[in-house]
């Protein structure tokens, strides 16, 4: 199964109530001195790439789950958020990705690798091992 349709997957199943989940969006461009030609084409002199959206190594998606809170917050709902990357169970996580997860971890957020719907879901509600 493709690293793609695993996320679909685990995307789908965080689709209840209690969870917000989303896709991070990344992407790169090229900027500089914009000519559209008569055939629609655009021609860009002194090109130069440019980074758009999130910095390396965070997850695929994020969200935030709804907790309730016990005895010192009796009754108030709080978000936890959370942050998943996907893979194949043969794909690999870069150490860029290894280092964001263990970051959002020790700031207290739910992170992890998911290879499955089900580690997405594990992930996102804090059963994850």
């Amino acid at each position: 199964m493709s690293e793609h349709k695993i996320q679909n997957e685990g995307r789908n199943a965080l689709a209840q109530p209690g969870i917000f989940n989303t896709r991070a969006n990344v992407g790169r461009a090229w900027t500089g001195e914009c000519t559209r030609l008569p055939n629609g084409d655009i021609l860009i002199k002194n090109p130069r790439p440019f980074d758009s959206g999130l910095p390396p190594g965070f997850t695929d998606t994020f969200g935030v789950t709804a907790v309730t809170v016990t005895t010192d917050m009796v009754g108030q709902t709080i978000g936890v958020a959370h942050f998943i990357e996907y893979k194949t169970p043969e794909g690999r996580v870069s150490p860029t990705q290894s280092n964001f997860i263990a970051a959002m971890r020790r700031l207290g957020a739910r992170a992890g690798v998911a290879r499955s719907a089900a580690d997405a879901v594990a992930i996102a509600t804090g059963r994850a091992g």
